[in-house]
This record gives structure tokens, sequence and C-alpha cells, in this order.
């Protein structure tokens, strides 16, 4: 019989090969966008439009679903049995039917000044397709209300592939839109697709839910000890999920009043490709780990959750690292090869690798906020990241303030980066208080070598990415030559962890000789 922490393994590793097919899907999807629409008035107003929608439901819902809703879920399960818990998801989704369908009406009635809002620096005729567009898209506010409790349920349920197979779904969907209906209907035919992709986001997660036995009964109570527990724990977890939708929402503002607007599609642009790549690894991480530690915060585990707290983001950290350096190196050709061509000329792709750069040094703490926020919220605890976001939302329009006029794009980016690794810290501080321990002086060692093996591999990438980038032109060329930096990278990393002796390192090496020897 597996251990525990083998079956999590194996979970985390099923999800993460989930995740990194949508994530794929999402590159395709996105790179057909830039070539069909480059950074133009079209690409600017749609980037605006869907952000508007997805900013709503992250301020209003994403705290109520992903950091509320999941731990008195568990809580039922745990003390009041499968038939409790059912019936209080009932009333829950049904209250967000309610006030997503509200939020959508209102969305929609007012456009135009929210299009003003995020993003005041376009001319007439952009600012008047970005509110045409988002009148469009405002519904995606109920269908993600939706989808989003379904994937609560299920992870709860200890169900993680079917909600790590959603975004396969939806980006398969706009990529079909692209290859058969773009050159008919067009940028607004695209708002459409992106629609029906939040749609079936949804509606795939039906046959999982029916044969766990849940089943939707639209219910509410005049009194309702769990509807109470959420949302008396909403109001503070809510700035903390701000955090990220409120300061794409800031760098957005900011980048409409760079390169003539350019700068809104370059900065969602590289932060799109940033999360799809922090992404296939660090949510795949928290999206296991979360309804765990709830159940242990349940259950009063209290070493147990600590520990996995430790162990999550020493391993998170080790992969993280390297990550950040190569995304650094590679940033030019990157985004050359994934969105080059078409629309997306060359002075699109400078200024999109250029935040890419900047924006790669937050993704330490991009992964210390994604987890440690999860502890919190698993012991269904909010002051700390209310206040922490908080900080973090202001330090980032500061430096957007101070840093835009005088370095554009990078400006932006550094602020972001700033911003994201403020609130990791912020979130530590405390944690290491209570009893994390995870700045001991064996685990600040450990991340001393991770650090020196990253500088190695930097070195080596930098190196070998010189030497093939001159060899083949076109595409053909800049895959070569990032495949051989990311495996040289890879390698090098690696051997210096295993030289260092890193228990993550020599945990890897266990696992390929345990499964050589059973091949």
């Amino acid at each position: 019989m597996a251990k525990p922490d083998q079956n999590a393994a194996k979970t985390i590793s099923t999800v993460m090969a989930i995740t990194l097919i949508g994530k794929v899907l999402g590159l395709v999807r996105d790179s057909m966008l830039a070539m069909h629409y480059g950074t133009g008035m079209q690409a600017n107003a749609f980037y605006t439009a869907s952000r508007i929608p997805r900013v709503f439901f992250d301020a209003v819902f994403a705290s109520a679903i992903a950091a509320c809703f999941i731990p008195v879920f568990s809580e039922y399960l745990t003390k009041r049995g499968k038939s409790e818990a059912f019936s209080f998801s009932s009333r829950f989704l049904t209250v967000i039917i309610l006030l997503s369908t509200a939020l959508c009406a209102l969305g929609m009635a007012f456009t135009e000044p929210m299009v003003m809002l995020f993003a005041n620096g376009y001319d007439a005729e952009t600012a008047a397709l970005a509110a045409e567009l988002t009148q469009i898209m405002f519904p995606t506010v109920i269908f993600t209300g939706i989808a989003f409790s379904f994937v609560g349920i299920l992870q709860s349920l200890d169900e993680f592939k079917i909600p790590a197979l959603i975004s396969t779904i939806s980006n398969m969907a706009v990529i079909a839109y692209f290859i058969f209906f773009n050159d008919s209907f067009g940028i607004y035919g695209l708002a459409v697709a992106f629609l029906i992709g939040w749609l079936l986001q949804a509606l795939i997660q039906l046959p999982a839910l029916s044969r766990l036995g849940y089943r939707y009964r639209p219910q509410l109570r005049m009194r309702d000890d769990g509807l109470s527990k959420v949302f008396a724990l909403m109001i503070p977890v809510m700035v903390s999920t701000w955090v990220q939708p409120i300061n794409l929402t800031i760098n957005s503002r900011f980048g409409s009043h760079l390169y003539n607007g350019a700068g809104v599609s370059a900065i969602e642009i590289s932060t799109n490709l940033y999360l799809i790549i922090a992404g296939v690894f660090i949510l795949s991480i928290t999206n296991v780990i979360f309804p765990t530690l709830s159940r242990l915060t349940a259950e009063n585990e209290r070493d147990a959750f600590w520990l996995t707290i430790r162990q999550t983001v020493r391993g998170a950290l080790f992969v993280v690292l390297p990550m950040t350096a190569g995304l650094m190196v590679v940033a030019y050709p990157l985004i050359s090869l994934i969105y080059g061509g078409g629309q997306f000329d060359a002075f699109s792709t400078q200024i999109t690798a250029e935040a890419l750069f900047w924006l790669s040094l937050g993704m330490v703490g991009f992964t210390l906020q994604n987890i440690l926020s999860r502890a919190y919220f698993a012991r269904q605890q909010g002051r700390v990241p209310l206040i922490a976001g908080g900080i973090s939302i202001a330090i980032n329009a500061l430096l957007c303030i101070w840093l835009t006029d005088s370095m554009g794009i990078a400006g932006l980016a550094i602020a972001s980066s700033v911003s994201s690794t403020v609130y990791g810290l912020l979130l530590l501080i405390p944690l290491e208080r209570q009893g994390l321990h995870l700045l001991s002086r064996s685990t600040c060692i450990a991340f001393g070598q991770m650090a020196l093996s990253t500088l190695l591999m930097a070195v080596s990438a930098w190196s070998v990415l010189g030497m093939t980038s001159t060899l083949f032109d076109g595409k053909l060329g800049l895959l070569f030559s990032l495949g051989c930096t990311a495996i040289c990278g890879g390698l090098v990393y690696f051997t210096a962890a295993a030289l260092l002796k890193l228990d993550e390192a020599t945990l890897v090496l266990t696992t390929i000789k345990r499964i050589v020897k059973r091949g």
C-alpha cells in the first residue's frame, strides 16, 4: 500500500501533467491571438475587456470559493458527514449564482466607466471597442462562479484530475475558433468563444460530481451557520486574493499610457506566460495541499500541518529558483518563439520580453504567497493576509508611479515583482513565529545551496544560448537553441544540487532508481 506522501506526490504529478497540457494549449491560444492581432488596437481592447470580468470575479468570489468555502466544506465533511456537506454546498452555490448574476447585470450596465478605470490612456475608438467586448464577456462572471464552486467541491472530495482539466477544455474551444471562425467573425466572435470556453469549464465537471453523489438543489436558509462562517471569513480574506488581479489592473492602467496603448498587451501577454509557467508547478501543488491543510486543521493535527507547509515550500523553491533564472535568460527568444510573427512584430517582441524578464524576479514571492496564504485560509484566519495584501497593493501602485516614466514597461514589471515578494515575506514572518520554523539553520543552508546551484545553471544556460542562437534561422533555430539551453541548464542545476547533497535532489535520484529497478 502506498504511503500518504507517495500518494500525494503521485496526485501532484498527475495534476501537474494535466495542468501542463492545459497551459500548453493556453500558450497556443495566446500565440494565435498575438499572431492575428499583435499589440494593436483590437488586441489592447480585447485584453482589457477580458481582464475586467476576471478582476470582478477575483475581487468578489475567488476569496469565498478558494479560501473560505473549502475549509468550511471540509469541516462539514469531517464533523457532520457528506449529506450535510452537500446540502451546505448547494446553499453556497445558490448564493454565488444569485450574486454573480447581479454583478454581471451591474457590470454590463457600466462598461464604459469601467474601461476608463482600467485603461484611461486609450483613444476613443479603442475605449469604445473595449466597452463593447466587455459587455459580451461579462457573463463569464456567472460561469466562473459556478465552475470554481464545482472545483471546490471536487477538490474537497480528493478529486483533482477533472478540476485540472477544465482549462484544457476552454482553451480548445478558443483554439478551434481561431482555426475555423476567426476570419469570418473577428474580434467579436473571439469574445463569444471565450465566453463559451468558460461555460464548458462548468459543464465538464458535472459527470464527476454526479459520480461522487452530488446533486445541486437550489436552496436558501434564513439562518445558515456554514454560510455565516464563509462570509465572516470572506471580508478579511478578500483583500489578500485581490493582490494579483488588482496589481494587474494597476499595471494595465499605467500600461495604457505606454507605446500608444501597446503596454497593455505587453504586460498582459508576459503576465499570462509567467503565470502559465509558474502555475503548472505552483498551482498544482497548492490545489492539492489546500484540502489536506483544511482537514489537518479540522482534526487539530498541528505538527503534521507545519510539516506539510515546510516540505511544500522547500520542494517548490527547489524547482522555482532555477525556473526563475532560466526564464530570465531565455525571455527574448522564448517570446519570439511563441508569439513572434504575423502582427506581433520585433517591437512587440522586445517590450514583451523585457516585461517577462523583470516579472520573473517575483516568482519566489509568487510561490511563497500562494503556499503560505493557504496556511492562513485553511485555519480560517484572514487578518494577516488582509494586511499583507493591502501593503502589497500599495507598494505596487507607488512603484508604478515612480518607475513607469523612467523605465517604461520594465518599471511596471519590477513594481509587480517587488510587490509579490513583499507579500510573500509578510505572510512568512507571522507563521515563522507561530511554529513554522522554515528559517531554521539547516533549511537556510539548503536554500543557499539551491541558490548556488541556480547561479551555476544560469551561467551555463546563458553560455549555451549564446553559442546555439545563431546555428539555425527562424522558429526551428529558436526551438533548437531553447531546447539545448533548457537541457544543459537542467543538468547543471541537478548535478550541482546532487553534489551538494540537497535532500530534494536525493529524493529525485532515489525515485529514478526505484523506477529503473521496477522497469
